[in-house]
Order: C-alpha cells, then structure tokens, then sequence
C-alpha cells in the first residue's frame, strides 16, 4: 500500500532509498512499509540488523548505503528496563551513536524516533521541544541519553521525532489488550490520572516519511492531535468498538489513580506533547487521536 505523493508540496518528490531499524513485528517497522511511498526504494539485509554491533551496521550501512535510515528500534519494556538498565542503555543510547556514526559515514540522514518519557513533572502545559527534560525512570534517562548523542554528533543533519502512547492493528499495544479484556470481562480499571495523547503508528509513519523527503532535522513532536487520559482512551476504545461490533457486551470502565496500580517504573502523569511547530515545519496537521482510533478499529473488523 502506498501513501500519495501528495503529502509533499508540489515541486517536491520522493527519491530515496530507505533503511528501517528494528523487527518486521513492531508497530512502526510494519506500518512505515505499508505507508511506503512511490519513489522509495525498501532496503533489506537478509538477517535483522544489531544495531548494538557497531562492526555489524557500519558493514551493512556501507553496503547499502541508504539516503534515509529511521531507527524505529528501541528498548520499550518500560518496567523491565529498571532492572535491566544496561541492556536498555545499549539499544535507545549506544546503537544511536553507532547508527549516526554510520550515518555521517555514508552521508544519509537519520531520523530517530523518541519518546514522551524524556519528560518529567509538568506545569499542566504541552511540553515544547526545547522544555526541561527530566525522566522519571530508566526508560526515559535512556531514550534521553540517545537524543542527547544524536544532538551532538549530527546537530544539522539528524531529526528526533518524540511520540507517545502509539499504537496499531498490528502488534501488541493497548487498543488490542482493551478489546481482548472487553471481550473477557464484565469490567475493567484503567488508570484515569495519567494524561496523554494516543498516537497511530500509521499516522506516526506518514508524517516521519514526509519529514524524510525533506530532510528535516533538530527536534519534532508527533503525537495523534488532542488530549486523553488511559481512562478516557479505554472508554473511547470500547465505545468505538462497540459500534464496529468487535466487542459484543456492554462493559464497565473504572478509573483508577496511580496509587491503585503500582508498576516498576514511574510514568509521568501529563505527558502531552506541543505540536504546532511540527504542523508548520512539515505543512502536516495531525488527526484528532479519536479519528484516527476509529480507523485503526475498521482494521480489525
């Protein structure tokens, strides 16, 4: 499937050749693909690449040499990464610094995809991209440290996109742990004083592909638009499913506070990204996060 061409102005078009980081299953990897716009041509190796192995990529990155590489790799198992620091500290900071490493080898431009989790506490304001970073949990100290190689070896040449909350028909995520659990139980809890915006991986991947042909760099926001708590979003996922029929019962939502679901790591209670400056630089608007939840959902149907 592809994406038309015109998402980018008219004297402008995709010619490219682009690398993608990270497993076929993940929800980005799978929906840059199926987003891949005419004009790009698709590299593969025939083994997934360690990004960790620094032999390994300037080999592969020589031999294929992309224009583009998106590193949709990462280190994402928010509770496990506090007691496997290291491990999380070499996929989101030391293969970043292999990758742009690699990239300025080859003269390609990198994108690398980061997270809301940078952030810590919040005056109740949309966090800008140049805002106080200050990460409540080993996931976020480590996707800080890789945006913070990134910025310093490929100041001019390198683009850090932030997400949050992403999700997609395919792969594990929260939509589809909601519908399974709707289609379980009579009732669910879902924490209610944690404040976001969810974020289609389809959507993620147009806007990252557009910033791709036209090389943007320094540092964006892309979150689907509007705000949500996890509560507000399980409510909507089964309001919208239930319309589809992928949930046939009637199911009760309960808010929980955080205190009432203790995890591991500690997650930032408002971690609402601003966007307008990314709308302008890319001429992008995003979807509200509900219309872009629905069409995911028709997926499943």
């Amino acid at each position: 499937m592809t994406i038309p061409s015109v998402l980018l102005p008219d004297d402008q078009a995709y010619d490219m050749k682009a690398f993608i980081t990270g497993s076929s299953r993940g929800q980005l990897h799978w929906e840059l693909q199926r987003t891949l716009p005419e004009g790009v041509e698709w590299l593969e190796l025939p083994e997934r690449l360690d990004i960790t192995d620094r032999i390994a990529v300037m080999d592969a990155m020589a031999q294929l040499k992309p224009d583009i590489i998106i590193n949709a790799a990462a280190y994402t198992a928010v509770d496990k990464a506090e007691s496997e620091p290291d491990q999380a500290m070499a996929v989101n900071a030391h293969a970043v610094q292999i990758l742009a490493e690699a990239a300025t080898a080859i003269e390609a431009h990198l994108i690398h995809v980061s997270t809301d989790f940078v952030f810590g506490a919040s005056d109740g304001s949309p966090f800008v991209e140049d805002s106080v970073v200050a990460p409540v949990s080993v996931y976020g100290k480590t996707k800080l440290a890789g945006e913070q190689i990134l910025s310093k070896l490929m100041p001019e040449t390198a683009l850090c996109v932030r997400t949050a909350w992403v999700y997609s028909s395919h792969g594990n995520n929260f939509v589809k742990t909601m519908l399974r659990l709707m289609n379980e139980r009579g009732a669910v809890g879902v924490i209610a004083d944690q404040v976001g915006s969810p974020t289609w991986a389809r959507a993620l991947a147009e806007a990252l592909w557009r910033a791709a042909a036209l090389r943007s760099a320094g540092t964006m926001h892309w979150t689907g638009a509007g705000v949500a708590s996890w509560y507000d979003f399980a409510v909507a996922i089964h309001e919208e499913a239930r319309v589809l029929g992928l949930i046939d019962r009637e199911v009760v939502v309960n808010p929980l506070t955080t205190e009432q679901y203790p995890t591991p790591a500690a997650r930032p209670h408002y971690s609402v990204l601003e966007l307008t400056q990314t709308w302008q630089s890319l001429d992008h608007p995003a979807r509200h996060w509900r219309d872009d939840l629905r069409s995911m959902l028709k997926e499943l149907t």
